[in-house]
């Protein structure tokens, strides 16, 4: 399998500015962030920051986080960053921090055509519930398949349950994210899902796929021996 040779659309996960437009060996279809990403990146101004981003990203599909805990705020936060450019899908947790549903914070925004990508999905359920308020929309959907890895579930297999529902009863688009390896990219392209947004450091790993195992393990071995040969060690 070939890297954009496949139905699944690549996005980048939280460059930096520097970074958006590096060639890193194969297509972006879009990008996404959120404030964790913002506050690794060293910004101060939250709006001038994304402002800055959509300036560098050549009109692809760009999501940008709110991240107010309450009703109005996350309305207001969201029509605001969908002023700033067309191409922005405005990111809304799948809940508040009390775990309360934003299902209303959602079908406002829908009502004001507002492009949104829902955030933190885990588990089916959250879909199911969801998918009633933006079967009519073409919504992204973004499960963290790598955090439910770490619960030490199959995201594969919890990615073929989520896909089949969200094909069979919506026009919305499912997302792969919180990937952990190059890997995660075959899984999501062998799952269905429409999208998979990676970290650079993941994309740049994307070219080993196809190369002999056999082959990477004598890179690996000279690899070390040139680390140990330049390190002057001694046993």
């Amino acid at each position: 399998m070939k890297v954009n040779q496949t139905k699944l659309k690549l996005y980048c996960d939280g460059p930096n500015l520097n970074e958006i437009n590096t060639d890193l060996g194969t297509q972006i279809d879009g990008y996404t962030f959120n404030p964790s990403i913002f506050k690794k990146n060293g910004a101060t101004d939250y709006i001038k920051y994304s402002k800055e981003i959509l300036e560098k990203c050549s009109n692809k599909p760009v999501s940008l986080e709110v991240f107010a805990d309450d009703e109005s705020g996350m309305i207001n936060q969201g029509k605001t960053l969908n002023k700033l450019e067309n191409n922005v899908f405005v990111k809304i947790p799948i809940t508040f921090t009390n775990g309360d549903s934003t299902l209303k914070v959602i079908q406002k925004l829908l009502d004001e055509n507002i492009k949104l990508n829902i955030t933190a999905i885990f588990v089916i359920d959250q879909v199911k519930e969801l998918l009633q308020t933006i079967k009519d929309s073409e919504t992204i959907i973004s499960v963290f398949a790598g955090r439910i890895y770490d619960c030490g579930i199959d995201a594969k297999k919890e990615m073929i349950s989520i896909n089949k529902l969200i094909k069979e009863n919506s026009k919305c688009k499912s997302l792969w994210a919180s990937t952990r390896m190059a890997y995660d990219y075959i899984a999501a392209e062998e799952t269905g899902t429409d999208i998979i947004t990676m970290q650079i450091s993941h994309i740049k790993k994307l070219k080993m796929i196809g190369v002999s195992p056999k082959e990477y393990s004598l890179k690996t071995i000279k690899q070390f021996y040139e680390d140990a040969k330049s390190s002057g060690f001694r046993i």
